[in-house]
């Protein structure tokens, strides 16, 4: 069967299209904004191609994160007109990303296997203990902050008390932002296990967290965590679930 031309760039009569590196979007009125996913295939901040359907299976697994993930913490998905396109609530980012952690691996220059085979035993503001190997399933989940960078920079490694003490996130925000990412990583853990995968980080719940532009009143601080993008799709590994047989069938 030939597969269809990939869908690189949308052309919508909703005024002006702005470009991401995989989503166009246009701002639409009340506050909403359309949200299109191309075919476009990005990696390493470049677009290295495209993809026949790319787009609509990202869109839509987000939808299918977003809607199972709701009684977490709300989002701003209002719904989806078509596979590639979701209608949302605009929201101002917060200048992190929340990174869930179950396993120690990865091949980059700032991924745990490899910042801890080189000797580095404090990551991300985390103790790691001795004697891990790669791939190894960790003590427990783990948060591994980075801050988000503008259009053509890199994110960077940074911790908590960092991001608290750089003003960047108020530190009640933050604390709500850790409960929720780790509730977050449990769900999505749960529901792949349901469906024979294991999620297997590199990228585990990936959180672009928003401020709704409301003053930091008590009040205030808990409405700004109203909205999030879990990246359970597009920026996670999985592997087949394994379960190891009973100790006695395997002597």
């Amino acid at each position: 069967m030939k597969l269809p031309t990939p869908f690189v760039q949308s052309d919508l009569p909703l005024g002006p299209r702005h470009a991401g590196k995989v989503r166009d979007w246009y701002d639409l009125p009340g506050g909403r904004r359309a949200l299109v996913a191309t075919d476009r295939l990005s990696a390493f901040d470049c677009i290295l191609g495209a993809i026949p359907y790319k787009g609509q299976v990202l869109n839509q697994l987000s939808a299918f994160w977003f809607e199972r993930t709701r009684d977490i913490v709300p989002n701003h998905l209002l719904e989806v007109p078509d596979p590639n396109v979701s209608i949302v609530k605009v929201c101002r980012p917060w200048p992190v990303e929340i990174v869930v952690r179950g396993y120690i691996t990865g091949v980059t220059a700032t991924s745990l296997w490899t910042l801890y085979a080189r000797g580095e035993r404090e990551l991300y503001g985390v103790r790691l203990p001795d004697g891990l190997r790669k791939n190894d399933r960790l003590p427990h989940p783990i948060i591994t902050p980075t801050t988000k960078a503008v259009a053509g920079a890199h994110d960077e490694r940074t911790t908590r008390d960092e991001i608290i003490a750089r003003g960047l996130v108020p530190e009640a925000v933050y604390a709500q932002i850790e409960r929720a990412a780790l509730a977050l990583f449990a769900r999505g853990s749960e529901i792949c296990v349901q469906g024979g995968l294991t999620l297997t980080p590199e990228f585990a719940a990936l959180l672009d967290w928003v401020d709704t532009g409301v003053k930091p009143t008590p009040a205030a601080i808990a409405q700004r965590c109203k909205a999030f993008e879990p990246e359970f799709g597009a920026g996670c590994r999985f592997l087949p679930h394994y379960r190891p047989a009973p100790l006695e069938s395997r002597v």
